[in-house]
């Protein structure tokens, strides 16, 4: 009986549960300090700092916090999928405490999630070969479960959004290609799914689109009429509220993204900054500007100065950008070779992990359960020719499976990988289009998790094939 119960999938649950209590719950608290993005959850759910006499330096950057305040709901307004997990949180945690949001709570949310994805993804992977499952259960527990992912679970930052709604995603993409009759409910929370990562961050918003493409695949996996139509409805959503996502964006948010990407991304270190500034349809004034920051407050020109929006704001676009580097890709190899030196750090190593209370150093860090993290920053080369050549040979591996298979549903599998590797690779850029080189290692988050998900499939298809001609 005993045997019959044990399984990798539920071996798995268990080393994970007692990870994430052991990591984020049973001993000292352990979060991401602010970096002051905590502020538009705050206005638009109703939570406000919990000590309003503390100082600045002990509010951002150095300590974590776990208790906020209750406040008014929509003090302000940031449209972001996030705001459904943390309302949800909200409530659970008002009932049991009408004092103090214990930012916990939310963490429990994020951590239940991702024990969810996980499962589903060893459930619906294995093969004859236990040691390929075996493989996996390991290669999650140890990648995903690391600290520099979990500590964010205890904040009101985005990333955990992004990151547990992209492995659901790819959990239920993969259940409906192991299904031997794929189910209804599983396409809608594929989609919903993809839709809660898409709209957890402005910059995810342009990766719906590849979803929406794949779900018009997913809608051939069945020949009813009723199934393909809500394929492609579905589809059509996704691809129109990924759209409005983008839209929606506020102005003042787009003018800070407009503003990184010009004078911290476009001209910083740039050799003819007149002549790029020309070629940009912008004044040669403000060359004063290049290498600045939206945040420094020693400008020759205010961000917020009214002459910016009729001379930068009201004349630029990132399409102005993304075609600028195309005329130039070199500048774009420059950024994208900064961003590979930033991009393989899981965690913002200048966001400290403890409260104050605890008495540690300001901006102390965890490192408790870091394994991966710390392997992926000390030992992995943070060089661009490092992430092209993982990328290629994924994408190889991919489409030697796709070309080697007849079968529909493994190719919409194979078709699956291929758009996270794709997802990872806009996710490497769109920091870069959309926002310089300002907090590069924090914006390439999703690139990360994608990253280390490509290693962990890559990894696991080795072991795959090793296996099958070894029978273990």
């Amino acid at each position: 009986m005993f045997k019959k119960w044990l399984s990798i999938e539920r071996v798995f649950l268990l080393a994970a549960i007692v990870a994430v209590i052991v990591l984020l719950f049973a001993r000292t608290f352990v979060g991401v300090a602010d970096n002051g993005d905590f502020l538009r959850i705050m206005g638009s759910i109703g939570l406000n700092y919990y000590d309003a006499s503390e100082t600045y330096e002990d509010r951002f950057f150095r300590f974590a916090h776990a208790n906020f305040a209750y406040d008014e709901f929509f003090r302000g307004f940031y449209l972001t999928s996030q705001l459904i997990l943390v309302a949800l949180a909200r409530g659970i945690a008002k009932l049991f405490n009408g004092e103090a949001f214990d930012v916990r709570v939310l963490g429990a949310i994020y951590a239940f999630l991702l024990i969810t994805a996980s499962y589903l993804l060893i459930k619906f992977n294995k093969t004859k070969s236990a040691l390929t499952g075996i493989v996996l259960a390991a290669l999650i527990l140890f990648v995903f479960f690391d600290i520099a992912y979990l500590a964010y679970f205890n904040s009101l930052y985005g990333e955990p959004t992004s990151l547990v709604f992209l492995l659901l995603t790819m959990a239920f993409g993969l259940m409906l290609t192991r299904q031997s009759e794929p189910s209804r409910a599983v396409l809608v929370l594929f989609f919903v799914s993809a839709l809660l990562l898409v709209c957890s961050k402005t910059q995810n918003a342009p990766v719906g689109v590849g979803f929406a493409l794949l779900g018009l695949r997913y809608a051939t996996l069945k020949r009813e009429k009723s199934w393909r139509n809500l394929g492609l409805s579905l589809s059509v959503l996704t691809l129109i509220l990924s759209g409005a996502m983008y839209i929606a964006a506020p102005k003042d948010f787009k003018n800070i993204n407009m503003y990184q990407t010009v004078f911290f991304g476009v001209l910083k270190d740039s050799p003819d900054i007149e002549g790029d500034l020309k070629e940009l349809g912008l004044p040669a004034h403000l060359s004063v500007l290049a290498g600045t920051n939206y945040f420094q407050s020693d400008t020759a020109i205010k961000q917020n100065d009214p002459s910016l929006k009729a001379d930068f704001y009201d004349r630029i676009s990132h399409a102005d950008v993304l075609w600028f580097y195309l005329k130039h890709p070199g500048r774009l190899i420059e950024n994208m070779e900064y961003a590979a030196q930033n991009g393989l750090m899981i965690r913002p190593y200048y966001l400290g992990n403890f409260e104050k209370s605890e008495g540690k150093p300001a901006g102390a860090l965890s490192f408790q359960y870091s394994g991966w993290s710390e392997f992926k920053k000390g030992a992995l080369p943070n060089q661009l020719w490092f992430i092209a050549v993982v990328c290629l040979a994924y994408f190889a591996a991919a489409a030697w499976e796709w070309t080697r298979s007849a079968d529909r549903t493994r190719r919409a599998a194979v078709e699956l990988f291929m758009l996270l590797g794709l997802t990872g690779v806009f996710s490497f850029l769109i920091p870069i289009v959309g926002d310089g080189q300002a907090d590069m290692g924090k914006h390439l988050f999703l690139f990360n998790a994608i990253f280390d998900m490509m290693i962990v499939t890559g990894v696991v298809w080795v072991v795959y094939q090793i296996s099958s001609l070894r029978k273990i």
